[in-house]
């Protein structure tokens, strides 16, 4: 009975113990970053890490290119005065060389919103800054699809226009991420090309008698 009383007592004090919520030490850690984690939720509060020496500033690490984000575009912008670099980017070549019928949608979208107000809907230089001469700007944009320059420009050379901005023009890497400026460039070469295609053919040549 005596034994009995004892066994019971030592059951219910370990289960005390076991039940109790006092924090014991769990002795020597080997992995103490994988036992005690570092991890912080992405929108929690970082505000006192570096107080803990912990350096974490919350933005992607340097070069990190976003999953279907294009490809950064190489080629620098000219020093003023200078246009190597712009003549060097006719060598670049369009990531993007045919568009679904959803994305021909959205590059057609991108264009009205952000060039069609300069070079017009039908990309003709005719868009509501010039209106014909009666809008606030007193000289037509260029044409994309007429003027002899423009409509046989590279898509590399086009692309770095709109990425750096050339002469009135700005630039638009702030409003278009790189797929929808490759995107737009498709767009307009597309209506280049179906202009080309609509252009009545050259008189033949008169033939010697």
């Amino acid at each position: 009975m005596k034994k009995l009383s004892i066994i019971t007592v030592l059951f219910a004090t370990a289960l005390v113990i076991s039940c109790s919520d006092v924090k014991r030490s769990p002795g020597t850690v080997y992995m103490p970053d994988m036992a005690y984690s570092r991890a912080y939720e992405t929108y929690a509060d970082h505000s006192n890490l570096a107080e803990k020496g912990i350096n974490y500033n919350n933005m992607p690490v340097a070069g990190t290119i976003s999953r279907e984000e294009e490809m950064p575009f190489h080629i620098a912008k000219d020093a003023p005065g200078d246009t190597a670099h712009y003549f060097a980017a006719k060598l670049v070549k369009s990531p993007i060389d045919s568009l679904s019928a959803k994305d021909a949608e959205e590059a057609e979208r991108l264009y009205l919103v952000n060039c069609g107000i300069c070079h017009g809907p039908k990309l003709n230089g005719n868009g509501p800054l010039y209106n014909d001469g009666k809008g606030p700007y007193p000289v037509a944009p260029k044409n994309l699809v007429a003027d002899p320059i423009v409509s046989v420009m590279p898509e590399g050379q086009m692309f770095y226009s709109v990425e750096y901005g050339k002469n009135l023009m700005g630039s638009y890497a702030s409003q278009l991420s790189r797929k929808q400026r490759w995107m737009v460039i498709r767009y307009i070469k597309n209506k280049q090309a179906e202009a080309k295609a609509k252009a009545p053919a050259a008189p033949a040549a008169e033939a010697k008698k």
